[in-house]
């Protein structure tokens, strides 16, 4: 539903897509294109996304289904880098 129905914010080497829920809280997702060889990698940047919205829950929407889908040219390396991206996604 948050793919067909969501607004979409488009970042470098990433995208936030979102879709109000009801739930009166968020949900994340992450989703990492495979071009992105080596699962170390690719849950290295799960727990950095996770880590970035743990911190910053007030920059993401709110109330919504959140889908943080990596490319494969994502070169953010950590929480505030990830947390200032998306601030300036939503100005």
């Amino acid at each position: 539903m948050v793919y067909r129905q969501g607004k979409r914010w488009h970042g470098k080497g990433f995208s936030l897509i979102f879709c109000p829920n009801e739930l009166g809280y968020n949900r994340i997702g992450i989703s990492i294109h495979r071009k992105l060889k080596g699962a170390v990698k690719r849950n290295r940047i799960k727990r950095i996304v996770r880590e970035s919205f743990r911190l910053e829950r007030s920059l993401y929407p709110q109330c919504a289904d959140i889908v943080f889908a990596v490319r494969p040219d994502f070169s953010l390396k950590s929480p505030a880098e990830i947390a200032s991206s998306v601030a300036k996604l939503g100005t």
